[in-house]
């Protein structure tokens, strides 16, 4: 599968280029940035650590028309997600969307009637629901606790403007949907702040609270329950254990989670005329990618938090959505 990359930040020097070296079958065909230095930076980087040189250029344009690929990453901030995956699918090739797949639900619906649809980079599906999905049973009800907080100065982001809800907190309201296999109704309690956020989420199965920072030491957490209070799954990383974890050599989390997704879009195959959802219903043993209906599903949400908070915490009904996930 031969990667092209838009967008030449950290997430494609810390996580992207680490992640295809990391994954068999997988090679990255060239990259596109309007930043001269970045782009070049990457190809250089890329060029050492694999012993292969790749081309570079100005615009995704000019990469989709002038290297093979099968997958265009875009990984450039998410003002500019719709117009590159337009790009892309005009040329017949799916995309990887960062998150947040859009930065309005508008956006987000117009992303999704693509074709082919692209995907969205959830990669905590591939880390923090790796071990919690075995043990969840698929009916019955559900408590989830999941939260995610991080030093977001400490990452050196080129640009970093989104508010905490949209950088980590979607992650969380996509996980809660994914390890419940369940719709969202409706948000309470919200709280929204800069830096910080919370909300209280109804599953059409279950309940997730969520909780999100990105100015507070990392730590991710997820615990599951039933009803009658039994725990069911737990999952933590961060703090001392995982300072330990990476002096003992063990893989980085971002890495990892982005080479398990990279496997599962692999996997499914990039044939733009089959959804990966329909290969993986004919029992495929990985777990789906995230698809840009699952990022509609996760913008309503974030957009009935922002209403719920605006309303002191009240509770925001979600209406059914043209292109969400079900």
């Amino acid at each position: 599968m031969r990667l092209g990359i838009a967008g030449c930040g950290r997430i494609a020097e810390r996580g992207y280029i680490p992640a295809a070296l990391a994954t068999e079958g997988v090679t990255i065909a060239g990259f596109a940035d309007p930043d001269a230095g970045r782009r070049r930076e990457r190809a250089e980087l890329w060029a050492r650590e694999s012993g292969g040189e790749v081309p570079v250029f100005a615009t995704a344009a000019e990469l989709l028309a002038a290297a093979p690929i099968d997958l265009l990453v875009i990984a450039a901030p998410a003002a500019h997600h719709l117009a590159l995956a337009e790009e892309a699918a005009a040329a017949g090739v799916r995309s990887l969307v960062e998150k947040p797949p859009a930065p309005n639900l508008a956006e987000a619906q117009r992303l999704a009637a693509l074709d082919p649809q692209p995907l969205v980079a959830f990669n905590r599906r591939f880390l923090q629901s790796h071990e919690p999905r075995e043990t969840i049973p698929a009916e019955g009800w559900l408590e989830l606790d999941l939260e995610l907080r991080f030093q977001r100065g400490a990452w050196g982001a080129h640009q970093a403007d989104d508010e905490a809800l949209l950088d980590a907190g979607i992650h969380l309201i996509d996980l809660a949907c994914y390890l419940s296999d369940a719709a969202p109704i409706a948000v309470r309690r919200a709280r929204i702040e800069s830096e910080r956020a919370s909300l209280e989420l109804e599953l059409t199965r279950g309940r997730a609270r969520i909780a999100c920072a990105t100015d507070r030491s990392h730590r991710e957490a997820v615990t599951v329950r039933n009803r009658t209070g039994k725990q069911l799954a737990q999952w933590t990383w961060g703090g001392l254990p995982s300072r330990f974890s990476s002096l003992l050599g063990r893989p980085d989390p971002l890495v990892l989670s982005l080479r398990r997704q990279l496997e599962a879009t692999r996997a499914v195959g990039m044939s733009p005329l089959e959804p990966p959802q329909s290969v993986l219903q004919r029992g495929h043993p990985h777990r789906p990618p995230a698809t840009a209906a699952d990022g509609v599903t996760a913008m309503a949400v974030i957009e009935a938090a922002r209403r719920s908070a605006e309303l002191e915490g009240a509770e925001v009904t979600l209406a059914p959505l043209a292109g969400a996930s079900a």
